[in-house]
């Protein structure tokens, strides 16, 4: 029997990061990630497995994917080739499904011509884990507070919502403004997915009827690291813009805290910017920034994440869990900065070596 001394480290629950693209890096250039979006599958393999290795990095064991517009991630997670399994465990949706002429391409397809979403959705049998629906636009990063319209109307979401709940499978929508969530959230979902600018109408809503929130907020902040980056080269109204957003976002963190609301920490990781893994770290901080304690802004990145995926036996460490865990040698508060550094990494009840793990 192996003894690991841990009296000088701080144990926490494996994390979950609930909403990543695993196909996409963090790369800003334009290049590389077009690149990655024209590359064949065999090339979109090798960058899920490193972006996997990169969680795994920073302590986090299941991974929760938005969508891709191959349905890549999924395909990755059903191959056959994939032996050993990786560590880390994936949750997909396959490719999200957007409106016609909207926003989703990157992460899904529109709803084809002649088809309602719920046709679109389930007329083939699919593997998913869970449903992707895009239900508003991208946060704008060019003017504060704007608000694009619902994509889908609320009979449609409801039946789509409602159909997915029949086939055991949970909905995860992207929503940002008030109506957009206020339709999601109205038609049953399980999550939303960013929320900016949704108010709080609409966080009491989800606080009452137990929808989960990934605010994302590190791409703000991420997209504001960059635009400091290349100082003079950019216009400075849009770093002024992302910068209210992000602190818009944290106030609403605030608010979700003192709600009692359930929050899930995700990144969404693959976005420009904002890099496998490394982005837990930054999400924790941001969390803590909004007045979350670290064990409370942990639990957010680890059991809430797990209830979110259905993994029931993760997320805690307490009789009849799984004994997945992290070990830093640092006092609990600096858990979140030291996440690149981990000195232990337990899975099933055994150490895992990083530099072993392909």
């Amino acid at each position: 029997m192996t003894i690991i001394d841990l009296s000088v480290c701080t144990i926490f629950p494996a994390l979950i990061d609930s909403h990543v693209h695993l196909v996409m890096s963090g790369a800003m250039e334009p290049p590389i990630r077009q690149a990655q979006l024209n590359c064949v599958y065999a090339d979109r393999r090798k960058t899920i497995a490193a972006h996997l290795r990169q969680h795994l990095s920073c302590g986090v064991l299941a991974v929760r994917d938005g969508g891709d517009h191959n349905g890549d991630t999924l395909r990755f997670k059903l191959d056959p080739d994939n032996h050993p399994l990786p560590l880390v465990r994936i949750a997909s949706p396959g490719r999200a499904r957007h409106a016609p002429g909207r926003y989703g391409k990157l992460i899904g397809i529109p709803v084809e011509k002649g088809k309602t979403l719920v046709q679109s959705v389930f007329d083939k049998h699919s593997h998913r884990d869970h449903l992707k629906l895009v239900n508003s636009g991208l946060n704008s990063l060019t003017q504060f507070g704007v608000e694009s319209l619902p994509q889908f109307d609320e009979h449609s979401l409801a039946m789509a919502v409602s159909t997915a709940r029949k086939h055991g499978q949970f909905s995860m929508v992207h929503a940002n403004g008030h109506l957009p969530v206020k339709m999601a959230v109205d038609a049953g979902c399980n999550s939303i997915e960013h929320g900016f600018f949704m108010g709080r109408e609409n966080m009491l809503r989800m606080t009452d009827r137990g929808v989960v929130w990934v605010p994302t907020a590190v791409t703000m902040k991420a997209y504001g690291d960059y635009l400091k980056s290349q100082g003079h080269r950019s216009d400075p109204s849009f770093a002024e813009v992302s910068r209210k957003n992000l602190e818009h976002q944290l106030e609403q963190i605030s608010t979700a805290r003192q709600l009692g609301m359930t929050l899930a920490l995700g990144t969404d990781a693959g976005s420009p910017g904002v890099h496998h893994g490394l982005s837990v770290k930054e999400e924790l901080k941001l969390f803590v920034a909004a007045g979350f304690s670290v064990e409370q802004a942990i639990r957010c990145a680890s059991r809430n994440g797990a209830l979110l995926m259905g993994l029931s036996d993760r997320g805690e460490l307490t009789p009849g869990m799984r004994a997945d865990f992290m070990a830093v040698q640092a006092p609990p508060d600096r858990v979140p900065e030291e996440l690149h550094r981990i000195a232990h990494r337990i899975v099933e009840g055994r150490e895992i070596d990083l530099e072993a793990v392909q």
